[in-house]
C-alpha cells in the first residue's frame, strides 16, 4: 500500500497541475476574447450574420447560403471567407442531415455526387488560377438565363423533366467546382433539380445532403490551401450558436411556406443573388 507521504505528494502534485491548467485555460480564453476585440465588432457581427445564412440554408432554404461568402467578403477575402466558412457548413449540414434524414432523392445523389467530386479536384487543381470575379460571372449567368426561362419561357407548362445522367453529370459538375471556389453552388444545383418538379421537402432534403457530403470533400484541399489556425477554429466556434439557430429556422420556415411561395422564393433568391453576382464583377 502507498505511503501517507506519498498519498499527500501526489494530492499535491495533482492540485498544483490543476492549478496550471485552470490558468492556461484562462489565458487562452482572455486571447480568445483579445481576437475578437481585434477582428472588431462589425467584423463580428458580419460573420454572425454569414453563419446564420449558412445555416438557414441547411435548414432547407438552399439560395439564402450564397449570400454568406460575400457579406463575410467585407472584412476578409473571398477564399479566406469561404474556408474560414467550411467548419460551420460542416457544422450545420450534420444538422441538416438528421431533419432531412428521411426526405430526399436517392437517385440525384448518385447523379450529382460523383461528377461533383470531379468538380471539387477541377476546382482545387486551379484555385490559383482561376478567380473568384470569374465564377461570379459564370454562376450569375447562368441563374439569370435559367430564371428568365422558367419564368418567361415553357418551362411551367412542361411536365417535371426525369433524373438525366448527362445533366446530372454536366451540373454536378458545376455545383462541385463552384461550391468549392466561392460555396456557390445551389444554382447549378437547382437548374438540375427545380425542373423535376420534387416534393418541396424532399427537395430541401437532397440539397441539405448533397452539399453535406460535397462540404467533407472539401475539407482536406482547403487545408493544403490554407490550414485552419487556432484563431480560425476559435472563430468558427463563436459563430456555431448562430448557425445552428438558422438550421432550425430554415426547417421550420420550409415546413410552414407553401409548395408555391417554397419554390417561388427559391427562384427570387437565385435571382436576386446571380444580380448580386454580376453586379460585384462590373461594379468592381
Amino acid at each position: 500500500m502507498p505511503s501517507l507521504r506519498s498519498c499527500r505528494t501526489s494530492a499535491t502534485s495533482f492540485a498544483h497541475s490543476l492549478k496550471k491548467s485552470r490558468i492556461l485555460l484562462a489565458l487562452f480564453i482572455q486571447s480568445r476574447f483579445d481576437q475578437l476585440i481585434e477582428f472588431g465588432s462589425t467584423g463580428f457581427v458580419i460573420a454572425l450574420i454569414a453563419a446564420w445564412f449558412v445555416g438557414l440554408s441547411k435548414g432547407g432554404l438552399p439560395i439564402i447560403a450564397m449570400l454568406s461568402v460575400p457579406i463575410l467578403s467585407l472584412v476578409m477575402s473571398p477564399m479566406t471567407g469561404a474556408i474560414l466558412l467550411l467548419p460551420i457548413y460542416i457544422i450545420s449540414d450534420a444538422v441538416g442531415v438528421w431533419l432531412y434524414r428521411k426526405q430526399y432523392s436517392l437517385i440525384n445523389l448518385k447523379r450529382l455526387l460523383p461528377a461533383a467530386f470531379v468538380g471539387i479536384f477541377v476546382g482545387w487543381a486551379t484555385a490559383s488560377v482561376v478567380s473568384d470575379a470569374l465564377v461570379a460571372l459564370l454562376v450569375g449567368t447562368m441563374g439569370l438565363i435559367f430564371v428568365a426561362y422558367n419564368w418567361f419561357g415553357k418551362q411551367h407548362l412542361k411536365a417535371a423533366k426525369p433524373a438525366s445522367v448527362g445533366r446530372g453529370v454536366f451540373w454536378g459538375g458545376i455545383a462541385g467546382f463552384t461550391s468549392f471556389i466561392s460555396h456557390t453552388g445551389g444554382p447549378p444545383f437547382q437548374m438540375y433539380v427545380i425542373p423535376q418538379k420534387l416534393d418541396k421537402l424532399v427537395f430541401a432534403g437532397t440539397s441539405t445532403i448533397f452539399f453535406a457530403i460535397v462540404n467533407l470533400a472539401k475539407l482536406p484541399p482547403y487545408m493544403m490551401i490554407r490550414p485552419y489556425s487556432l484563431d480560425d477554429m476559435a472563430l468558427t466556434l463563436w459563430m456555431v450558436p448562430s448557425a445552428l439557430l438558422g438550421t432550425f429556422m430554415g426547417a421550420y420556415l420550409t415546413k410552414v411556406l407553401k409548395d408555391a411561395w417554397f419554390f417561388k422564393l427559391v427562384e427570387i433568391g437565385l435571382l436576386l443573388v446571380s444580380i448580386k453576382l454580376i453586379a460585384g464583377v462590373v461594379l468592381s
